[in-house]
């Protein structure tokens, strides 16, 4: 039996992962959770699993909470959440809080030398080096989560990091895959959000959109498998059937495929070094079509080239690009910032940055404080 605390219960990820341990209740036990905003849902996960630690983002609905459900032991605040990432009785931690607020409790995870599985993306986009460097002092362990990741670290078992030439992660392509530049002037939130492939939550479906979302899955592969940028490519394909490649020293590919499925990952993570009988549905080649494959446009879709230039700055330059990032997303969603001037902003702020050395996660929550006052004074301007 294996004790999981959960770091973002309530979101897409959270809640596929809370699917994979209704069943197998005799491999997995919950014994942490936080979460954010959706406390109804919260409420109704505390009262099924039982937790032993719990925390809430908000004061006042940890008090609300404690009233509800008869638990007593709710934490709240960030404090609180790092104090469950870093719970003693937990043997695997999945990091699944969205955006840049899930790197302190992965880190307090980290701290304590656990098995983490990684769905926080922005953990390595913004303090990739220093999180390195905490795994190994701590004795840790990130095990990706990300569909992608997930498939390459699949695709690499039992070889040496040598052997390889390059990876190559898929994408989807998003929802406007095809369009013409003049067409993506007037894309409104919910045409965004319906991505064609995956159900998943806001912030990670608009990135998708822009392609953002694979652009920082480059600077996460660079971090999790030690490949330098001009050796991770991405490849657009629409189907979400194979879900990244590794190409060797002699030219064979090795691709990961299945259904498009977040258990699928979720699973194997949790479960690793093992594997969970029937988590995806059979993947049938002959009713599957065809496959297609193509480059990237990344002049209609310039964020991915941005996180390349980002990821090759180096230093703060991750940080600056993921708080611009998420910036510009809230405000598309709240209808201040059209979908045309993502990328603009992001540019912007981009080109009025210096990177400097990731000395401490202080010089990185000073560079995410930065280019959120940078967005705001620049955001009248795209």
């Amino acid at each position: 039996m294996k004790n999981i605390t959960i770091l973002g219960s309530t979101g897409s990820i959270g809640t596929a992962t809370l699917e994979v341990i209704r069943r197998y209740p005799d491999k997995f036990r919950v014994v942490g959770l936080t979460a954010g905003r959706n406390i109804e849902l919260f409420q109704r996960q505390i009262e099924e699993f039982r937790p032993l630690v719990v925390a809430v983002a908000d004061d006042a609905e940890a008090g609300r909470l404690r009233e509800i459900t008869g638990f007593n032991e709710i934490l709240s605040g960030p404090e609180g959440i790092q104090d469950v990432a870093a719970y003693s009785g937990a043997d695997f931690v999945l990091s699944a809080i969205s955006g840049s607020a899930g790197l302190l409790p992965t880190l307090s995870a980290i701290r304590e030398g656990k098995t983490i599985g990684l769905a926080n993306k922005e953990t390595l986009v913004m303090a990739g080096p220093l999180v390195n460097e905490a795994i190994a002092k701590y004795g840790a362990r990130l095990i990706p989560v990300d569909s992608e990741h997930s498939a390459i670290f699949q695709c690499m078992h039992g070889y040496n990091s040598s052997d390889i030439r390059r990876l190559i992660l898929t994408a989807s392509g998003g929802p406007f895959h095809g369009k013409k530049a003049d067409d993506l002037k007037d894309i409104r939130p919910e045409e965004a959000l319906n991505h064609p492939t995956w159900q998943m939550g806001k912030k990670i479906s608009i990135d998708s959109a822009t392609l953002m979302n694979k652009g920082l899955e480059v600077i996460e592969a660079h971090y999790l498998f030690g490949f330098e940028s001009h050796d991770i490519d991405v490849i657009i394909h629409p189907q979400s059937i194979v879900h990244s490649l590794v190409e060797f020293l002699d030219g064979a590919l090795i691709a990961h495929m299945s259904h498009p499925d977040m258990k699928g990952p979720i699973a194997y993570a949790l479960s690793y070094p093992e594997r969970l009988e029937g988590v995806l549905a059979p993947c049938h080649l002959y009713e599957l079509g065809t496959l297609t494959f193509e480059r990237p446009d990344i002049e209609r879709f310039p964020c991915l080239r941005y996180a390349y230039e980002a990821l090759n700055a180096g230093g703060t330059a991750t940080a600056v690009l993921n708080a611009v990032n998420e910036m510009a997303v809230d405000a598309f969603v709240e209808g201040r910032m059209t979908f045309h001037q993502i990328p603009v902003i992001i540019e912007k702020v981009l080109n009025a940055h210096q990177p400097v050395a990731l000395m401490d996660i202080e010089t990185v929550m000073m560079a995410d404080g930065w280019a959120r006052r940078k967005f705001r004074e620049l955001a009248g301007l795209c």
